[in-house]
């Protein structure tokens, strides 16, 4: 563990009347009197992260008018926030205003709201319920390969979105890609494209109705994206009929602990809607962002481009020289493919960066922080330490052989976040992402056709900031 800096602080960040507390070291002001040096940009909080890394290690403080925020970097910090310490945090102010738009969902409920949700929604996403989709995940990534022509130029975001938008159509909705599946997309997209100006109004749970532009604007993508929802649902719950859907287990799954009343209830229309638009939104961007950075990479490293392909030759490859569509049977075998992703969200994490906020006094090592603070910590700052990963820009999908993963901490690497609100939908995330570069790298290579490294934008996921054209190359 990094010792940092010690820096004095501003005498008036430390309460008067608590002298136990022991702020880490960071920023001696207010974050807003430095907002003309060049790692503070509004839209980019990666700057100030990395800023606050390089300064001072693995925990900083830094203020904001009157809150402490704590960004931390240390796993076993991260572990004592989501693990040993959980019951002294809820979400922060991020995530809360993320209601306005998801609801009381998985992502942004705190218990006991969060805890019931989880128990209903768990059989949705059982091992052997994900396994059954693996068909449907291959086959859309079948369909979207055959598509595709010789020598031509593609932007691969816009393709992986259109690939992650048909799975989680068939696998959430049961449905192709139909006018409506495609509207929640346009209406999501709308609502991703205000996500920082939403983020930075004050208070803007109390004006939600008024006429301001940009919140009118989000106003009406957010009622149109419930109404979608809402017929979705409803013609789901008319049909009466288990079609092997997620949407059809979150209706018919009950609470395994009864209510007052001894019954055991599942969830409101309002909660599932809720669920459905979380379920979306973690399960559809991440993904789609993920397998972008991928194919990426890959198109700049040639020799872990090829070990993936003699993988997927000796895994796949027929007599007659083409290669099949894996299969459930196939799963276990991919394990060079199922690094190469791992080390994509490494570089690349789709979910950049997490936050709490404290209830209660907490002390981490050396330092006592109040209650009221902030706390933030970035799986990109975290997955790109070189204390964690030597080398750490350097792509080696090796990093996650099951002895190197042995051998790490488990908050070095944490795409998926952790403890009691680890994301439920790891596990099908994994199998859309491997199957899915299995199907596509079988038959294309893909060579980057701009000049300059793509630039990564921090909003709710890590997408490319521009199109990220390739050209298609068959593999002979």
């Amino acid at each position: 563990m990094t010792t940092p800096p010690v820096v004095e602080l501003d005498p008036k960040l430390a309460p008067p009347d608590e002298a136990e507390w022991n702020i880490p070291p960071g920023l001696r002001y207010s974050l807003p009197m430095y907002a003309f040096k060049p790692w503070v940009r509004i839209g980019h909080p990666i700057l100030l992260f990395e800023y606050l890394h390089k300064t001072f290690g693995n925990i900083a403080c830094y203020r904001l008018f009157n809150t402490y925020i704590i960004f931390v970097n240390e796993p076993e910090y991260i572990r004592e926030i989501l693990i040993n310490q959980a019951p002294s945090f809820i979400k922060e102010r991020t995530l809360k205003r993320m209601k306005i738009l998801l609801g009381e969902g998985l992502i942004t409920s705190d218990d006991p709201i969060h805890m019931r949700q989880r128990r209903i929604a768990a059989p949705a996403f059982h091992r052997q319920r994900i396994a059954a989709y693996g068909e449907r995940i291959s086959a859309s990534a079948a369909a979207q390969r055959d598509r595709w022509q010789p020598g031509q130029a593609l932007d691969i975001a816009a393709a992986m979105m259109d690939l992650s938008l048909e799975i989680v159509a068939r696998t959430l909705f049961d449905t192709e890609v139909t006018d409506e599946i495609r509207s929640i997309n346009d209406e999501v997209n709308t609502i991703m494209g205000l996500y920082n100006y939403l983020i930075g109004l004050p208070a803007l749970e109390s004006y939600l109705n008024w006429p301001v532009p940009g919140v009118m604007k989000f106003r009406r993508s957010r009622n149109r994206l419930n109404a979608t929802v809402d017929r979705l649902i409803a013609a789901h719950k008319k049909a009466g009929v288990d079609k092997g859907d997620l949407l059809s287990m979150l209706l018919s799954s009950r609470d395994e602990e009864a209510d007052a009343s001894g019954e055991h209830t599942g969830m409101s229309d309002t909660q599932v809607r809720d669920e459905v638009l979380t379920i979306f939104l973690a399960g559809y961007e991440t993904v789609a962002n993920a397998l972008t950075w991928t194919f990426y990479l890959l198109s700049q490293n040639p020799e872990a481009e090829a070990r993936l392909h003699a993988e997927l030759d000796a895994v796949l490859g027929t007599a007659d020289g083409t290669h099949r569509l894996p299969t459930l049977a196939d799963y276990p075998q991919l394990r060079y493919t199922e690094q190469v992703f791992a080390e994509a969200m490494r570089l690349y994490p789709p979910a950049w960066a997490m936050g709490r906020m404290s209830t209660k006094p907490v002390t981490l090592g050396p330092w006592r922080i109040p209650p009221g603070a902030h706390f933030f910590f970035s799986q990109y700052i975290v997955h790109r330490s070189a204390e964690f990963f030597p080398d750490p820009l350097r792509f080696d999908p090796d990093r996650h052989s099951p002895e190197n993963k042995a051998g790490r901490h488990k908050f070095a690497y944490f795409p998926f976040g952790g403890g009691g609100r680890q994301c439920i939908g790891e596990a099908f995330a994994w199998m859309e992402g491997i199957f899915s570069i299995a199907t596509l790298a079988s038959r294309w290579r893909m060579t980057y056709l701009g000049t300059e490294p793509p630039i990564p934008q921090a909003k709710i996921t890590l997408r490319p900031r521009d199109p990220l054209m390739m050209r298609l190359i068959p593999r002979t």
